[in-house]
């Protein structure tokens, strides 16, 4: 009986946070505002990330800027589907750390559910933040899970093992600029339309660097514009890519690949199928890595002129337009 009392209070407490956000005020109404600051040392208006997440407005009319002080917040995160419109604007990325350590296999967890942050909610903003996946060479364990439209990492560090972004939705767009990831296997995966634009993408072991699931019919899935490609001492076999669902869209443009990457470039998952669907493609690849004459024969060179499609604006447009850019408090 106590158990049942729980859950009804659970559920109730739910429903308010869904249906509009409200709060329990005596004689009061309920006051939102739009910029709070998370400070560790009680400075701020909380001191945890999720407590100020939870305190937004729901569905707001504008943005809602979370400025972070600098410290390392332990902490699972999640910005939900109703919390929307949501900045996070942290000092530095070095000194300004989400972490956590869950892992598929610990417990219950699956891969979607070892997030360290994971956001729900459209035109979320993060800049000069680390998120991390600190679980280890322990399998799958993503730092970062997204399903959100338009959202954007500027200035950010994302720093795990394998799985550490995941990309998530079919109709999301997502945009990392200035960016640092790294990782082991699969490091950036999922479904989305997303581009990386002047990001260092940094391989720890021998494998693989995307593995994107591409829906049938999308223009774009991956594209890495200008990016540089790095490694550890201990990377020195890694492939680009290898196809997790068989339309698969992959590119790099005018990016600098180390002698880590394989003259292959590519791996089809062992499913020949999958070699007639996706795309494979580079354009202008500089670098120890950049050997495009040994790559396997189902990937592709871009020609200048297909290149020039290869822009932020134009991969991200959609049907509203959207040019990658928000206005930040």
């Amino acid at each position: 009986m106590q158990q049942l009392k729980y859950l009804i209070l659970y559920s109730v407490i739910v429903a308010l946070l869904i249906l509009g956000n409200a709060r329990i005020v005596f004689g009061q109404q309920a006051v939102y505002k739009d910029k709070y600051t998370v400070a560790l040392d009680g400075s701020g208006d909380y001191k945890t990330l999720q407590e100020a997440i939870n305190a937004c407005k729901v569905f707001p009319d504008g943005r809602i800027t979370i400025h972070v002080k600098p410290g390392i917040y332990h902490e699972k995160v999640e910005v939900y589907s109703w919390t929307n419109k949501i900045s996070l604007i942290g000092e530095d990325a070095a000194i300004t750390i989400i972490t956590f350590d869950d892992y598929s296999g610990k417990g219950l967890h699956n891969t979607f559910t070892s997030y360290t942050m994971k956001v729900l909610g459209d035109d979320f903003y993060a800049e000069n933040i680390t998120f991390e996946n600190a679980a280890g060479p322990v399998g799958q364990a993503v730092a970062l899970h997204v399903e959100g439209d338009r959202c954007i990492f500027k200035n950010c560090r994302f720093l795990g093992n394998q799985d550490t972004i995941y990309t998530g939705g079919d109709s999301s767009r997502q945009y990392f600029t200035n960016c640092y990831i790294e990782g082991t296997t699969d490091f950036i995966f999922g479904a989305a339309t997303a581009v990386f634009e002047n990001c260092t993408i940094h391989s720890k072991k021998n494998s693989y660097v995307t593995a994107a699931s591409t829906p049938e019919g999308k223009t774009y899935g991956y594209v890495f514009l200008n990016c540089k490609l790095t490694a550890t001492t201990e990377a020195t076999k890694v492939y680009l890519g290898r196809p997790w669902r068989n339309y698969a869209k992959t590119v790099f443009v005018n990016c600098e690949l180390g002698e880590h990457i394989l003259p292959e470039g590519w791996h089809n998952w062992s499913k020949p199928d999958a070699e007639k669907t996706t795309l494979y493609a580079e354009y202008n690849s500089t670098g120890k890595g950049a050997n495009t004459t040994a790559r396997v024969p189902w990937s592709h060179q871009l020609t200048k002129k297909e290149a020039q499609d290869y822009t932020t604006r134009k991969i991200l447009a959609g049907a509203d337009g959207w040019n990658g850019v928000v206005k930040v408090k």
